[in-house]
């Protein structure tokens, strides 16, 4: 499927100007070619969509499917296999067995759960400020808080020590790679993260606990079936680095987009009744939220009046789709009262993200803690001096350094 730039076909991420700014080429591309041919990292060519009714069909259609190990699906990464999007491990839980698998895990995400979460993730945000300040700043926002809630939150939910969060750091990037790394590297840390937990299955084998792996080393499905060990350890993985990676550098750029005008800031010291909508407006107007949604295309589709022929690799830009003015008014600003805000960070339809409830109760609730503690918090380097993470399939900043 390589296909030769020639100067025409734009390569895919799009470039950009500014750490919070968005592509300059979404606006006409959602105009003029709502179906774009784009070139890959890998150099493989795919079809990408920026309008919010295309990316939401797709996401919606069963016969766009994860199965990027197909033999003629698009490469994702610069590296050999691919990138995580083609290798064997997600495949273990794409297919038929993907609903079952989202069927075992959904009581571990529900509201009720998220509730009674609620409290620890507090405190624990509560510590990390604690720390922050008490070292004084500037401090990178990221680092002290922003990375350290969400591994601590998914590391208590999997019943693996948090003290191991440096490692897991280093495991997911190397396996988000889009350009950062080689192939030697990304095996290695494949088979390190697939040893670390299959021995911490293992002793959950031997000492059960109260988290979710432990529950479903003998949790069965309708027909009585378990997962194997092939799909415990990849849930384990995907667990892991969706849910630390995604929601660390969310938090970062959540602080950061409403404290870029800080008068976002201010209306929500003043009304912090206002938290849960500006969480979701930041999610939708997160311009930098990654490379976005793959799909391997099983039958001939018709998109925006384009036919996608069989074999086709779809890339579904979320974020393009959430500036789209036709299904959000004034779609280039930020409301933090938007409401209702149908955005499509979490993905639509039966692969949409997980762990979105538990993503959404960690903002939430660090941006309560932060405009209760810090009102006074600001950017300590001015916005254009923000800095992008390059070169991984999430995006986010690589630090947010703030003052109070």
């Amino acid at each position: 499927m390589s296909q030769e730039d020639g100067g025409r076909t734009p390569t895919y991420p799009l470039p950009v100007e500014g750490a919070l700014e968005p592509p300059t080429g979404w606006a006409e591309l959602r105009d003029r070619c709502p179906v774009a041919p784009v070139v890959l990292p890998s150099g493989d060519g795919a079809s990408l969509l920026t309008r919010y009714d295309d990316v939401k069909q797709v996401l919606s259609d069963p016969r766009c499917t994860r199965r990027l190990d197909a033999d003629d699906a698009a490469r994702i990464s610069a590296n050999e296999t691919g990138g995580v999007f083609n290798d064997s491990m997600a495949a273990s839980l794409n297919g038929a067995g993907q609903q079952r698998w989202r069927r075992m895990l959904t009581k571990w995400f529900t509201a009720k759960r998220m509730t009674a979460l609620r409290p620890g993730i507090e405190a624990m945000a509560e510590r990390l400020v604690d720390d922050m300040v008490e070292r004084g700043g500037p401090a990178d926002l990221k680092a002290s808080v922003g990375f350290p809630l969400p591994v601590w939150v998914i590391c208590d939910l999997l019943g693996v020590p948090d003290t191991d969060r440096d490692r897991f750091a280093r495991w997911s990037d190397m396996l988000l790679n889009l350009t950062r790394y080689g192939q030697d590297e990304i095996e290695t840390a494949q088979a390190e993260f697939h040893a670390y937990l299959a021995a911490h299955l293992d002793a959950k084998r031997a000492e059960p606990g109260e988290d979710l792996l432990s529950s479903l080393l003998t949790a069965t499905d309708a027909d009585g079936g378990r997962l194997t060990d092939t799909e415990l350890v990849a849930t384990g993985q995907a667990l892991l680095i969706a849910g630390h990676e995604t929601t660390a550098n969310m938090i970062g750029k959540m602080v950061a987009l409403l404290l870029a005008d800080r008068r976002r800031w201010e209306r929500l010291v003043a009304d912090r009744s206002l938290v849960r909508t500006a969480v979701e407006e930041v999610l939708r107007f997160d311009a930098n939220p990654g490379f976005g949604m793959p799909r391997y295309v099983t039958e001939d589709i018709e998109v925006a009046g384009t036919v996608l022929p069989r074999g086709t690799t779809v890339v579904c830009s979320m974020a393009a789709a959430n500036r789209d003015e036709g299904a959000f008014e004034g779609a280039g600003g930020m409301r933090l009262d938007r409401s209702p805000n149908p955005h499509l960070s979490f993905g639509t339809g039966p692969h949409s993200c997980l762990g979105q409830s538990l993503a959404r109760t960690e903002l939430q609730t660090v941006l309560d803690v932060l405009l209760r503690r810090l009102p006074t918090l600001e950017l300590a380097v001015p916005v254009p001096e923000l800095r992008r993470i390059e070169g991984l399939l999430v995006g986010g900043l690589c630090e947010v350094p703030v003052r109070w």
